[in-house]
Protein backbone atom coordinates (compact mmCIF):
# COMPACT_ATOMS: atom_id res chain seq x y z
CA UNK A 1 0.00 0.00 0.00
CA UNK A 2 0.70 3.40 -0.43
CA UNK A 3 1.10 7.07 1.22
CA UNK A 4 -2.01 8.17 -0.67
CA UNK A 5 -4.27 9.93 2.30
CA UNK A 6 -7.84 9.61 2.28
CA UNK A 7 -8.41 12.22 -0.05
CA UNK A 8 -12.31 13.46 0.05
CA UNK A 9 -13.00 11.88 2.96
CA UNK A 10 -13.56 13.69 6.78
CA UNK A 11 -10.64 11.74 8.28
CA UNK A 12 -7.00 11.73 7.63
CA UNK A 13 -5.86 8.48 7.92
CA UNK A 14 -3.39 6.81 5.88
CA UNK A 15 -3.12 3.63 3.79
CA UNK A 16 0.23 3.05 5.01
CA UNK A 17 -0.96 3.35 9.02
CA UNK A 18 -3.38 0.46 8.38
CA UNK A 19 -0.72 -1.67 6.55
CA UNK A 20 1.95 -1.08 9.32
CA UNK A 21 -1.03 -2.01 11.97
CA UNK A 22 -1.79 -5.17 10.19
CA UNK A 23 1.91 -6.17 10.28
CA UNK A 24 2.04 -5.61 13.57
CA UNK A 25 -1.19 -7.70 14.27
CA UNK A 26 -0.17 -10.27 12.27
CA UNK A 27 3.63 -10.59 14.54
CA UNK A 28 1.48 -11.00 17.35
CA UNK A 29 -0.95 -13.87 15.86
CA UNK A 30 -3.73 -14.21 18.96
CA UNK A 31 -6.96 -15.76 18.37
CA UNK A 32 -10.06 -14.71 16.45
CA UNK A 33 -12.63 -13.11 17.82
CA UNK A 34 -16.42 -12.81 17.81
CA UNK A 35 -16.52 -13.67 13.77
CA UNK A 36 -14.22 -16.98 14.27
CA UNK A 37 -11.79 -15.12 11.45
CA UNK A 38 -8.12 -16.03 11.79
CA UNK A 39 -5.33 -13.80 11.44
CA UNK A 40 -4.37 -16.49 8.26
CA UNK A 41 -8.12 -16.16 6.87
CA UNK A 42 -8.30 -12.61 6.76
CA UNK A 43 -4.80 -12.47 5.04
CA UNK A 44 -6.26 -14.69 2.19
CA UNK A 45 -8.05 -11.46 1.44
CA UNK A 46 -5.53 -9.09 2.47
CA UNK A 47 -5.75 -6.10 0.28
CA UNK A 48 -9.64 -6.01 -0.05
CA UNK A 49 -9.75 -6.32 3.88
CA UNK A 50 -7.82 -3.55 4.39
CA UNK A 51 -8.83 -1.03 2.09
CA UNK A 52 -12.52 -1.49 3.50
CA UNK A 53 -11.24 -0.67 7.40
CA UNK A 54 -9.37 2.26 5.99
CA UNK A 55 -12.49 3.37 4.16
CA UNK A 56 -15.00 2.77 6.81
CA UNK A 57 -12.24 4.40 9.28
CA UNK A 58 -11.30 7.50 7.08
CA UNK A 59 -15.15 8.43 6.42
CA UNK A 60 -16.35 7.92 10.19
CA UNK A 61 -18.51 4.97 9.15
CA UNK A 62 -16.39 2.13 11.31
CA UNK A 63 -17.86 0.54 14.35
CA UNK A 64 -16.15 -2.25 16.68
CA UNK A 65 -18.43 -5.43 16.28
CA UNK A 66 -18.65 -6.92 20.33
CA UNK A 67 -15.43 -8.46 21.87
CA UNK A 68 -15.27 -12.13 22.49
CA UNK A 69 -14.86 -12.74 26.27
CA UNK A 70 -12.62 -15.56 27.18
CA UNK A 71 -12.02 -16.65 30.82
CA UNK A 72 -8.64 -16.94 32.11
CA UNK A 73 -7.60 -18.96 35.24
CA UNK A 74 -5.83 -16.86 37.94
CA UNK A 75 -2.99 -18.03 39.64
CA UNK A 76 -4.62 -18.21 43.19
CA UNK A 77 -8.00 -19.44 41.91
CA UNK A 78 -10.78 -18.18 40.06
CA UNK A 79 -11.30 -16.36 36.77
CA UNK A 80 -10.59 -12.81 35.02
CA UNK A 81 -12.13 -11.94 31.74
CA UNK A 82 -10.11 -11.87 28.87
CA UNK A 83 -11.66 -9.31 25.85
CA UNK A 84 -10.97 -10.53 22.44
CA UNK A 85 -11.78 -8.44 19.21
CA UNK A 86 -12.04 -9.65 15.69
CA UNK A 87 -8.31 -9.45 13.67
CA UNK A 88 -10.10 -6.64 11.64
CA UNK A 89 -10.81 -4.81 14.85
CA UNK A 90 -7.15 -5.36 16.39
CA UNK A 91 -6.33 -3.96 13.03
CA UNK A 92 -8.10 -0.19 13.59
CA UNK A 93 -7.29 -0.16 16.86
CA UNK A 94 -3.54 -0.59 16.97
CA UNK A 95 -3.93 2.28 13.73
CA UNK A 96 -5.49 4.85 16.95
CA UNK A 97 -3.12 3.09 19.49
CA UNK A 98 -0.20 4.14 17.05
CA UNK A 99 -1.45 7.82 16.44
CA UNK A 100 -1.96 8.41 20.39
CA UNK A 101 1.35 6.25 21.49
CA UNK A 102 3.55 8.74 19.38
CA UNK A 103 1.22 11.52 21.01
CA UNK A 104 2.07 10.59 24.30
CA UNK A 105 5.10 8.76 24.63
CA UNK A 106 6.79 12.56 25.16
CA UNK A 107 4.38 13.47 28.45
CA UNK A 108 4.84 9.82 30.43
CA UNK A 109 6.85 9.28 33.63
CA UNK A 110 9.66 8.01 33.98
CA UNK A 111 8.66 5.35 36.21
CA UNK A 112 6.28 4.05 33.96
CA UNK A 113 7.22 1.30 32.34
CA UNK A 114 4.60 -1.08 30.07
CA UNK A 115 3.46 -0.97 26.79
CA UNK A 116 6.42 2.10 26.15
CA UNK A 117 8.90 1.80 23.31
CA UNK A 118 12.68 0.96 24.66
CA UNK A 119 11.23 0.04 28.19
CA UNK A 120 10.33 -3.47 29.49
CA UNK A 121 9.53 -5.60 32.36
CA UNK A 122 12.98 -6.31 33.07
CA UNK A 123 13.65 -2.76 33.27
CA UNK A 124 10.74 -2.48 35.66
CA UNK A 125 12.55 -5.61 37.54
CA UNK A 126 16.21 -4.08 37.58
CA UNK A 127 14.46 -0.46 38.99
CA UNK A 128 12.48 -2.27 41.34
CA UNK A 129 15.69 -4.70 42.64
CA UNK A 130 17.96 -1.11 43.10
CA UNK A 131 15.07 0.52 44.85
CA UNK A 132 14.69 -2.32 46.81
CA UNK A 133 18.34 -2.02 48.14
CA UNK A 134 18.34 1.32 48.69
CA UNK A 135 14.73 1.79 50.84
CA UNK A 136 13.69 -0.87 53.09
CA UNK A 137 9.46 -0.59 52.62
CA UNK A 138 7.77 -1.78 49.92
CA UNK A 139 3.90 -1.08 49.09
CA UNK A 140 2.87 -4.07 47.01
CA UNK A 141 -0.01 -2.24 45.00
CA UNK A 142 -3.67 -3.90 43.69
CA UNK A 143 -5.48 -1.97 41.84
CA UNK A 144 -9.04 -4.03 42.31
CA UNK A 145 -10.31 -5.24 38.95
CA UNK A 146 -8.78 -2.06 37.19
CA UNK A 147 -9.51 -3.12 33.58
CA UNK A 148 -12.88 -3.98 34.61
CA UNK A 149 -13.78 -0.83 36.81
CA UNK A 150 -11.85 2.31 34.98
CA UNK A 151 -14.22 5.33 34.31
CA UNK A 152 -14.88 5.73 30.68
CA UNK A 153 -15.52 9.45 31.31
CA UNK A 154 -11.58 9.69 32.50
CA UNK A 155 -10.24 7.79 30.05
CA UNK A 156 -11.89 10.38 27.45
CA UNK A 157 -11.02 13.52 28.92
CA UNK A 158 -7.22 12.22 29.16
CA UNK A 159 -7.42 11.33 25.62
CA UNK A 160 -8.83 14.94 24.67
CA UNK A 161 -6.18 16.14 26.45
CA UNK A 162 -3.41 14.50 24.19
CA UNK A 163 -5.39 14.70 20.29
CA UNK A 164 -6.60 16.55 17.94
CA UNK A 165 -7.41 14.19 15.83
CA UNK A 166 -11.84 13.95 16.26
CA UNK A 167 -11.45 10.62 14.49
CA UNK A 168 -9.33 9.08 17.58
CA UNK A 169 -11.60 10.36 20.12
CA UNK A 170 -14.65 9.09 18.21
CA UNK A 171 -13.18 5.12 17.99
CA UNK A 172 -11.83 5.15 21.37
CA UNK A 173 -15.52 6.50 23.13
CA UNK A 174 -17.07 3.60 20.17
CA UNK A 175 -14.56 0.87 21.57
CA UNK A 176 -15.21 1.78 25.23
CA UNK A 177 -19.38 1.09 24.76
CA UNK A 178 -18.83 -1.81 22.31
CA UNK A 179 -20.20 -5.15 24.38
CA UNK A 180 -18.84 -7.87 25.21
CA UNK A 181 -20.07 -11.32 24.00
CA UNK A 182 -19.72 -13.58 26.78
CA UNK A 183 -18.98 -17.72 26.59
CA UNK A 184 -22.61 -18.48 26.59
CA UNK A 185 -23.42 -16.38 23.49
CA UNK A 186 -24.98 -13.63 25.07
CA UNK A 187 -24.33 -9.92 24.86
CA UNK A 188 -23.03 -8.38 28.17
CA UNK A 189 -23.17 -3.98 27.91
CA UNK A 190 -20.65 -2.29 29.90
CA UNK A 191 -20.50 0.96 31.45
CA UNK A 192 -17.22 1.03 32.58
CA UNK A 193 -14.17 -0.43 32.04
CA UNK A 194 -11.78 -1.26 28.84
CA UNK A 195 -11.60 -4.62 27.91
CA UNK A 196 -7.86 -6.52 28.69
CA UNK A 197 -6.64 -7.96 25.66
CA UNK A 198 -7.67 -5.17 22.87
CA UNK A 199 -4.90 -3.71 21.11
CA UNK A 200 -6.32 0.20 22.48
CA UNK A 201 -6.55 -1.03 26.18
CA UNK A 202 -2.65 -0.57 27.10
CA UNK A 203 -2.21 2.99 25.89
CA UNK A 204 -5.51 4.08 26.91
CA UNK A 205 -4.98 2.56 30.80
CA UNK A 206 -1.07 3.77 30.86
CA UNK A 207 -2.99 7.50 29.97
CA UNK A 208 -5.67 7.06 32.36
CA UNK A 209 -3.03 6.02 35.49
CA UNK A 210 -0.59 8.57 34.19
CA UNK A 211 -2.87 11.41 35.79
CA UNK A 212 -4.81 9.15 38.11
CA UNK A 213 -1.33 8.09 39.77
CA UNK A 214 2.25 9.18 37.94
CA UNK A 215 1.28 12.88 37.79
CA UNK A 216 0.07 12.60 41.22
CA UNK A 217 2.36 11.16 43.17
CA UNK A 218 4.75 13.45 41.30
CA UNK A 219 2.84 16.35 42.55
CA UNK A 220 2.06 15.47 46.04
CA UNK A 221 5.00 12.94 47.02
CA UNK A 222 8.31 13.54 44.70
CA UNK A 223 10.82 12.02 46.94
CA UNK A 224 8.97 8.52 46.71
CA UNK A 225 10.29 6.31 43.86
CA UNK A 226 7.71 3.68 42.15
CA UNK A 227 7.62 1.36 39.40
CA UNK A 228 4.52 1.04 37.38
CA UNK A 229 4.37 -1.49 34.34
CA UNK A 230 0.59 -0.73 33.36
CA UNK A 231 -1.93 -1.41 36.73
CA UNK A 232 0.88 -3.48 38.19
CA UNK A 233 2.66 -0.80 40.82
CA UNK A 234 5.18 -1.49 43.70
CA UNK A 235 6.08 2.28 45.78
CA UNK A 236 8.90 1.88 47.66
CA UNK A 237 8.98 3.91 51.61
CA UNK A 238 11.67 4.38 53.48
CA UNK A 239 10.02 3.38 56.82
CA UNK A 240 7.10 1.36 58.12
CA UNK A 241 5.22 4.40 59.13
CA UNK A 242 5.74 6.17 55.84
CA UNK A 243 4.37 3.49 54.19
CA UNK A 244 1.05 3.34 56.31
CA UNK A 245 0.66 6.67 55.41
CA UNK A 246 1.26 6.12 51.94
CA UNK A 247 -1.64 3.41 51.52
CA UNK A 248 -3.97 5.60 53.01
CA UNK A 249 -3.16 8.59 50.35
CA UNK A 250 -3.23 6.49 47.60
CA UNK A 251 -6.13 4.85 48.39
CA UNK A 252 -7.56 7.70 48.87
CA UNK A 253 -6.29 8.62 45.50
CA UNK A 254 -8.26 5.98 43.65
CA UNK A 255 -11.55 6.47 45.09
CA UNK A 256 -11.00 9.82 43.89
CA UNK A 257 -10.89 8.19 40.12
CA UNK A 258 -13.53 6.13 40.62
CA UNK A 259 -10.70 3.03 41.22
CA UNK A 260 -10.33 0.82 44.95
CA UNK A 261 -7.36 -0.95 46.47
CA UNK A 262 -7.94 -4.67 46.78
CA UNK A 263 -7.60 -4.57 50.69
CA UNK A 264 -6.43 -8.06 50.79
CA UNK A 265 -3.62 -8.36 47.85
CA UNK A 266 -2.58 -4.63 48.68
CA UNK A 267 0.56 -5.19 51.11
CA UNK A 268 3.03 -3.39 52.83
CA UNK A 269 6.79 -6.06 52.61
CA UNK A 270 9.91 -5.41 54.45
CA UNK A 271 12.68 -6.25 52.47
CA UNK A 272 14.25 -8.35 55.06
CA UNK A 273 18.38 -9.17 53.81
CA UNK A 274 20.86 -10.05 56.14
CA UNK A 275 21.23 -6.48 56.97
CA UNK A 276 17.70 -6.00 57.54
CA UNK A 277 16.49 -7.74 61.06
CA UNK A 278 13.43 -8.10 62.36
CA UNK A 279 10.32 -10.36 62.30
CA UNK A 280 7.13 -8.63 59.92
CA UNK A 281 4.36 -9.92 58.41
CA UNK A 282 5.49 -9.65 55.03
CA UNK A 283 8.88 -10.14 53.66
CA UNK A 284 8.61 -10.98 50.04
CA UNK A 285 6.35 -9.93 47.38
CA UNK A 286 5.80 -10.68 43.22
CA UNK A 287 6.24 -8.36 40.62
CA UNK A 288 5.71 -9.14 36.39
CA UNK A 289 6.62 -12.66 37.26
CA UNK A 290 9.26 -12.07 39.65
CA UNK A 291 9.12 -12.71 43.59
CA UNK A 292 11.32 -10.70 45.39
CA UNK A 293 12.61 -12.10 48.92
CA UNK A 294 16.12 -12.50 50.93
CA UNK A 295 18.09 -14.85 48.81
CA UNK A 296 22.16 -15.94 49.18
CA UNK A 297 24.35 -13.67 46.71
CA UNK A 298 28.30 -13.53 46.53
CA UNK A 299 30.00 -10.36 46.07
CA UNK A 300 32.75 -9.40 43.80
CA UNK A 301 35.76 -11.52 45.97
CA UNK A 302 33.29 -14.66 45.89
CA UNK A 303 32.42 -14.33 49.72
CA UNK A 304 28.41 -14.93 50.61
CA UNK A 305 26.01 -12.63 51.71
CA UNK A 306 22.09 -12.27 51.79
CA UNK A 307 20.62 -10.01 49.60
CA UNK A 308 17.14 -9.00 48.38
CA UNK A 309 16.67 -10.40 45.27
CA UNK A 310 14.13 -10.91 42.54
CA UNK A 311 13.66 -14.58 40.80
CA UNK A 312 11.16 -16.33 38.58
CA UNK A 313 8.01 -16.61 41.28
CA UNK A 314 6.50 -20.15 42.40
CA UNK A 315 3.21 -19.30 40.28
CA UNK A 316 5.50 -18.87 37.02
CA UNK A 317 7.48 -21.42 37.91
CA UNK A 318 4.56 -23.91 38.16
CA UNK A 319 2.90 -22.66 35.18
CA UNK A 320 6.26 -23.43 33.25
CA UNK A 321 6.22 -26.74 34.56
CA UNK A 322 2.43 -27.19 33.47
CA UNK A 323 3.49 -26.47 29.73
CA UNK A 324 6.50 -28.18 29.69
CA UNK A 325 4.34 -31.03 30.83
CA UNK A 326 1.76 -30.39 28.17
CA UNK A 327 4.30 -31.18 25.55
CA UNK A 328 4.25 -34.96 26.00
CA UNK A 329 8.24 -34.60 24.54
CA UNK A 330 9.07 -38.54 25.86
CA UNK A 331 6.04 -39.63 23.64
CA UNK A 332 7.36 -38.09 20.65
CA UNK A 333 9.55 -40.84 19.54
CA UNK A 334 8.88 -40.72 15.62
CA UNK A 335 10.35 -36.97 15.75
CA UNK A 336 14.06 -36.77 15.78
CA UNK A 337 15.99 -34.87 18.57
CA UNK A 338 16.60 -32.44 15.96
CA UNK A 339 13.05 -32.06 15.93
CA UNK A 340 12.45 -31.62 19.53
CA UNK A 341 15.33 -28.87 19.73
CA UNK A 342 13.35 -26.66 16.55
CA UNK A 343 10.17 -27.02 18.86
CA UNK A 344 11.00 -26.40 22.26
CA UNK A 345 14.29 -23.72 21.99
CA UNK A 346 11.87 -20.81 20.98
CA UNK A 347 10.04 -21.48 23.64
CA UNK A 348 12.53 -22.05 26.01
CA UNK A 349 15.02 -19.17 25.07
CA UNK A 350 12.34 -16.67 25.46
CA UNK A 351 12.01 -18.18 29.38
CA UNK A 352 15.62 -17.89 29.45
CA UNK A 353 16.23 -14.34 28.42
CA UNK A 354 13.07 -13.26 30.79
CA UNK A 355 12.98 -15.17 33.74
CA UNK A 356 17.05 -16.02 33.57
CA UNK A 357 17.71 -12.07 34.01
CA UNK A 358 17.93 -12.32 37.28
CA UNK A 359 18.59 -15.10 39.85
CA UNK A 360 18.87 -17.71 37.21
CA UNK A 361 19.60 -20.39 38.88
CA UNK A 362 15.83 -20.53 40.17
CA UNK A 363 15.28 -21.83 36.38
CA UNK A 364 17.83 -24.61 36.68
CA UNK A 365 15.33 -27.09 37.99
CA UNK A 366 12.78 -26.27 34.71
CA UNK A 367 15.20 -26.93 32.72
CA UNK A 368 16.90 -30.34 33.91
CA UNK A 369 13.24 -31.80 33.87
CA UNK A 370 13.30 -31.16 29.91
CA UNK A 371 16.34 -33.06 30.31
CA UNK A 372 14.55 -35.36 32.24
CA UNK A 373 11.74 -35.79 29.64
CA UNK A 374 14.63 -36.02 26.97
CA UNK A 375 16.11 -38.92 28.32
CA UNK A 376 13.06 -40.86 28.99
CA UNK A 377 12.54 -39.99 25.43
CA UNK A 378 15.87 -41.75 24.78
CA UNK A 379 14.31 -44.98 26.84
CA UNK A 380 11.03 -45.19 24.41
CA UNK A 381 12.68 -44.96 20.95
CA UNK A 382 15.30 -47.05 21.43
CA UNK A 383 14.78 -50.57 22.97
CA UNK A 384 18.84 -50.95 23.34
CA UNK A 385 18.69 -47.90 25.92
CA UNK A 386 15.90 -48.78 28.17
CA UNK A 387 18.42 -49.65 31.12
CA UNK A 388 18.72 -46.11 32.75
CA UNK A 389 22.55 -46.60 32.72
CA UNK A 390 22.86 -46.85 29.01
CA UNK A 391 20.27 -43.70 28.30
CA UNK A 392 22.41 -41.75 30.90
CA UNK A 393 25.61 -42.49 28.98
CA UNK A 394 23.70 -41.80 25.65
CA UNK A 395 22.57 -38.55 27.17
CA UNK A 396 26.45 -37.12 28.15
CA UNK A 397 27.22 -38.11 24.85
CA UNK A 398 25.21 -36.35 22.97
CA UNK A 399 25.65 -33.13 25.41
CA UNK A 400 29.21 -33.37 25.05
CA UNK A 401 28.95 -33.65 21.18
CA UNK A 402 26.34 -31.23 20.77
CA UNK A 403 26.67 -29.20 23.86
CA UNK A 404 24.19 -26.29 22.18
CA UNK A 405 21.72 -28.58 20.10
CA UNK A 406 18.66 -27.31 22.80
CA UNK A 407 19.37 -23.49 23.93
CA UNK A 408 19.61 -24.59 27.62
CA UNK A 409 22.26 -26.73 27.61
CA UNK A 410 24.83 -24.65 27.95
CA UNK A 411 23.19 -23.48 31.46
CA UNK A 412 22.20 -27.00 31.98
CA UNK A 413 22.88 -30.21 30.54
CA UNK A 414 22.07 -31.87 34.18
CA UNK A 415 19.36 -34.49 34.76
CA UNK A 416 17.13 -34.52 38.31
CA UNK A 417 18.88 -37.46 40.46
CA UNK A 418 14.86 -38.11 40.42
CA UNK A 419 13.57 -39.24 37.40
Amino acid sequence: MDELKSSGKPFDISKREVQEAWEKVKANKGAPGVDGCTVGEFEKDLKNNLYKIWNRMSSGSYFPPPVLAVEIPKPHGGTRILGVPTVADRVAQTVVAGRLERKVEAIFHNDSYGYRPGRSALDAVGACRRCCWKTDWVIDLDIQKFFDSVPWNLIVKAVEANTDQAWVLLYVRRWLGAPLQQPDGAWKRRDRGTPQGSAVSPVLANLFLHYAFDMWMSREFPGIRFERYVDDVVVHCVSEAQAIAMVKAISGRMEEVGLRLHPDKTRIVYCKDGKRRGSYNHTSFTFLGFEFRQRRARDKHGRQFSSFLPAISKEALKRLNEEVRSWRLHRRTRRTFTDLARRVNPIVRGWMQYYGAYYRSALYPLLARINAYLVRWIRNKYKRLQGKKKALECWRGITQRYPRMFAHWPWTPSVPHAW
